[in-house]
């Protein structure tokens, strides 16, 4: 009993430098945010001397000028109908591809799936260049369905490889009994496996949007019209030589981190969850 004095103090010290630890995390991640925020909301002058945490005039002209004088609505409307129509695409081909990888036993299928990785696995930087020459002959170039066309290269080898660790965890005989009871194939995968794969499908297509959302070197190659834009493409227009306009600068990563953010938010169980399930082999 004389020891427990010392271990009380030790466990105590443990305890502080954890939420020390923990506090010093947290400050690292939300000072650049709060940073974006608040520049965001700066007057010119202010941006530009000495740097402050709070600004003395609080202004929306920033907002306004990107609103409204730089049409960063329809590149945020571009960039959604590119990430969904993207993230859609994407899910739905892949599951089928993953289930298929996962269940059926055929020939070079390890070939075929470590042909997938690999194609994922390509830098983007080697293939910029032929993807735009093939878009342009086929008539795709600057387009947003083009942009969606080369995206799912790029999206789809990732939600494969990933899918298939999903639904190797799902039991093979839950689809066995489905389909005694009367499911064909199609019907025990979509009532069964997708169901129980929900949570990892969620985190695949989470991961998909995301990755489709903050995509700028394809779209600076691929698209040249102002109304096509996305909003990383919207976003680096706004930088003119060597002026850097920080107030619509900040503004405009503000309204582009927005969906971002309240889509983590809503499926952050998911993507726990999904993140998970992902490590089970059935």
């Amino acid at each position: 009993m004389a020891g427990s004095p010392s271990i009380s103090r030790r466990l105590l010290f443990a305890r502080i430098g954890t939420y020390v630890a923990l506090a010093c995390a947290v400050l690292l991640v939300l000072f650049p945010i709060y940073w974006m925020v608040i520049t965001s909301l700066k007057l010119p002058r202010e941006i530009y001397r000495v740097p402050s945490l709070w600004p003395q005039t609080i202004t929306w002209n920033n907002y306004r000028i990107l609103l409204e004088d730089k049409g960063f609505l329809v590149a945020l409307r571009n960039s959604l109908l590119v990430a969904g129509s993207v993230t859609f695409i994407s899910v739905v081909i892949s599951s089928l591809a993953a289930y298929s990888l996962a269940r059926f036993r055929y020939r070079f299928r390890g070939f075929v799936g470590r042909l997938i990785l690999f194609a994922y696995l390509t830098p983007t930087t080697l293939l910029f260049i032929p993807l735009s020459i093939l878009m342009a002959r086929l008539g795709l170039g600057n387009s947003l369905h083009g942009l969606i066309l080369v995206y799912l290269t790029f999206s789809l080898p990732l939600s494969t490889w990933l899918l298939q660790g999903y639904f190797r965890g799902v039991p093979k005989e839950l689809e066995e009994q489905g389909m005694i009871d009367g499911l064909t194939r199609f019907g025990a995968l979509f009532r069964i496996v997708i169901p129980l794969s929900a949570p990892g499908i969620a985190a695949v297509a989470i991961f998909t949007f995301t990755g489709a959302w903050n995509e700028l070197l394809l779209a600076l190659v691929l698209i040249t019209s102002e109304s096509q834009r996305t909003t990383p493409l919207a976003l680096n227009y706004l930088i003119t030589s060597d002026v850097l306009p920080w107030g619509p600068l900040m503004a405009g990563a503000v309204i582009s981190s927005l969906p971002l953010m309240i889509l983590y938010f809503v499926a952050q169980r998911f993507m726990v969850q999904g993140m998970t399930a992902g490590s089970v082999k059935g």
